[in-house]
């Protein structure tokens, strides 16, 4: 017996733009995806550093900090890269350039035109954009949205009215929110969201179970209208899975590890103090 049909909320992204401002792209791949972009005469991708797949003779590419990529002090102290490159078109006639997601993830294309010229995105979601896109590095100051991690208050803003390109991982969908609905959606599958969804972060369960990780510790209330999409296998639980998977079997095989990792620690200790007292001397 066939499972009944039932309706979902939620449906799978769907990329429109006008007729009149489509850029010839096309998304190659299933899970690990390369998008190839075609670029007229004088026409310019600024991309990740490292997502340059494959391009055109005719196409430069050079690295190049862009002022107008703000925040980058912030990515700096996080570790981020605060450079792009720049792929531009100096051949006589059209050229191509293909840029790669940098793990086993999908490749959104975002028409920021269609979105009021702004939308809110995940860390480290932005792989290329075409146009004028601008990439603003943001830090959420309100104290009740601080998580653990650089994720937990690290957003990447896109604004602009140009053709962005931006990373999930998993399956995608999106749900569109009437005026008024909420709806809960773990923090880490957040892809990215319009500006007028309202964002409330809320803690299950202690404090410190946030403070010290722990899967689904926090929760985001979205409060409509306004669009979200939503990835089902976010980059750091599967690393995080992988990890345990990796690291478990070999605490299990050697019960001196945390014997070891103690002696580390106090070695590491006696050097540290060794040094301050030879600086006292």
């Amino acid at each position: 017996m066939a499972a009944p049909f039932f309706s979902t909320p939620f449906q799978p992204y769907v990329y429109q733009s006008p007729e009149d401002a489509i850029i010839p792209f096309q998304i190659l791949g299933g899970e690990a995806q390369v998008v190839q972009i075609m670029l007229k005469p004088h026409e310019k991708v600024i991309a990740k550093p490292g997502s340059m797949c494959f391009m055109s003779g005719s196409i430069e590419m050079e690295k190049a900090y862009l002022p107008e990529n703000e925040g980058g002090l912030w990515q700096w102290l996080f570790g981020k890269t605060i450079a792009s490159i720049v792929l531009c078109n100096s051949g006589p006639s059209d050229g191509f350039v293909g840029i790669a997601a940098p793990s086993f993830a999908r490749i959104l294309p975002i028409d920021l035109a269609m979105f009021n010229g702004e939308i809110l995105c995940q860390p480290d979601a932005f792989l290329c954009s075409v146009n004028d896109v601008k990439v603003v590095s943001t830090v959420d100051q309100r104290g009740r949205y601080v998580i653990a991690g650089a994720e937990g208050f690290l957003r990447q803003k896109l604004v602009g009215q140009g053709l962005a390109f931006i990373l999930a991982s998993g399956s995608v969908v999106q749900k569109n929110l009437e005026i008024g609905e909420v709806l809960a959606v773990d923090v880490s599958c957040i892809v990215a969201v319009t500006s007028t969804v309202d964002i409330q972060i809320k803690y299950n369960g202690p404090a410190r179970r946030a403070v010290f990780g722990g899967d689904n510790a926090v929760t985001a209330l979205l409060t409509g209208p306004g669009i979200v999409f939503i990835q089902s296998l976010p980059f750091n639980r599967l690393s995080q899975r992988i990890a345990r998977a990796v690291t478990s079997p070999n605490m299990r095989e050697n019960p001196k590890f945390f014997i070891q990792i103690a002696i580390f620690f106090f070695l590491a200790y006696v050097v540290i103090v060794s040094s301050l007292i030879l600086t006292d001397i």
